[in-house]
């Protein structure tokens, strides 16, 4: 059934704090930097107007606060926090230790460009940064889809299958400051209670015997250890065990998804990839972020004019949905990839590479190739979009010659 909601023009960011409140962690770390800083702004409000109990603890640097939640986390507490751009890369040492304890902190991300030269613009430069350190990783395209994703991360990472911290991504200022009407539940209790069931539940273990609680928690003293020196006799197979939970999280995403797609009446996709138009697509685009909404409006023009053009956004990034992209794009003669990052010495753009990489085992492949925008939130309208695809149909049709990457809407 689904419940009461009341809308709320809502900035991506103060959608975050909304889905914080209506979580309740038992802390929130917090350190200023834009363009996240409304995020722990307004969730501090919250906390000073009494309406969550959490324990609001302000630290003196990014990586502070991934320790906060480190700690708060293996003490069997929720934890969240919120970062962007050089606090995402300042966090770095920590994110790795966070994942390796297999603890479900969830982060929301506001990607900005990483310096330098100095930016506070959107891109996804931030986020690739991190894309390997253990992180269940899902991108936004709007500010109502961050308000239900923070939410979701939170019943991802403490699955039991699981248990692995989640980063919530969404565009600076283009969703970060951008204000939309976002349907929030009326009751907190919906949240906290009905669908993420009171407060966490550390997962059980057995060891020496016993079936113990996996958290330090001073109340009921055992024998855990978090964070041990793990040389070469245990380390290999730890890590096997960290990547066979990434793989669970796949089926988890959708599984949450479509739980909180009964309560809120909301669905993106299946909960890991939202297609557009791709059933009977000749040519496809792969993009993730905000900008898939103005490649929609010039997809709706194309096909007004017999194109047969589609899109494929990507929701989930980490665990890579590669057997997704097999399937859904098998069919379709060209692929176009757009990069909100730039390559340093690689082929083409992060997501480019491993969609290409994933159509490698199709019998019949399409090309692929790949745009690199909106670096440093440099704008892209929708005639630049326009200019790209019409690229493609050339591509299709034999008229254009296929290439590796194409910086689209820079000045050469």
């Amino acid at each position: 059934m689904v419940e009461e909601q009341e809308e709320r023009l809502l900035n991506g960011d103060e959608a975050t704090a909304w889905a914080a409140y209506h979580v309740e962690p038992d802390v929130v770390a917090a350190y200023p930097i834009t363009p996240q800083t409304i995020i722990v702004e307004r969730f501090s409000e919250f906390v000073a107007d009494g309406l969550v109990r959490t324990e609001f603890v302000s630290v003196e640097s990014e990586h502070s606060a991934m320790s906060a939640c480190v700690g708060a986390a293996a003490a069997g507490g929720r934890a969240f926090t919120a970062t962007a751009a050089n606090g995402l890369q300042l966090m770095n040492e920590i994110l790795y230790i966070a994942s390796s304890l297999r603890l479900p902190i969830v982060m929301a991300v506001a990607n900005r460009a990483v310096s330098g030269p100095i930016n506070i613009h959107c891109d996804h430069t931030d986020a690739m940064n991190v894309r390997d350190a253990g992180w269940v990783m899902l991108f936004c395209e709007d500010a109502q889809e961050v308000y239900d994703t923070v939410i979701q991360a939170f019943k991802i990472a403490e699955n039991p299958n699981v248990l692995l911290p989640v980063i919530v991504s969404f565009d600076g200022f283009l969703i970060s400051h951008t204000a939309q009407k976002v349907k929030v539940f009326k009751d907190p209790s919906v949240v906290r209670e009905k669908f993420l069931g009171g407060p966490r539940k550390p997962a059980k273990i057995k060891l020496m015997g016993q079936e113990v609680e996996l958290s330090l928690n001073p109340k009921n003293p055992v024998p855990v250890t978090f964070g041990p020196l793990d040389l070469y006799d245990y380390y290999f197979e730890h890590k096997r065990q960290q990547s066979l939970a990434m793989q669970n999280a796949y089926n988890v995403v959708k599984e949450v998804h479509e739980e909180y797609a009964r309560l809120s009446g909301r669905r993106y996709g299946d909960g890991v990839t939202v297609p557009y138009k791709l059933d009977d697509a000749e040519i496809a685009v792969v993009a993730m972020g905000s900008a898939p909404g103005t490649m929609r409006y010039v997809i709706d023009e194309m096909r007004e004019e017999g194109i047969k053009i589609g899109l494929l956004r990507l929701r989930l990034f980490r665990p890579f949905p590669y057997r997704d992209i097999m399937e859904k794009l098998k069919h379709v003669k060209v692929v176009g990839v757009f990069d909100r990052a730039q390559d340093q010495g690689m082929m083409g753009g992060p997501l480019f590479i491993e969609t290409r990489a994933a159509l490698y085992e199709l019998e019949s492949r399409p090309k692929v190739v790949n745009y690199v925008f909106g670096l440093g939130g440099r704008d892209t309208p929708p005639e630049m979009f326009r200019e790209a695809f019409d690229e493609l149909v050339g591509i299709s049709k034999g008229t254009v010659k296929p290439f590796i990457r194409k910086y689209l809407g820079v000045r050469e």
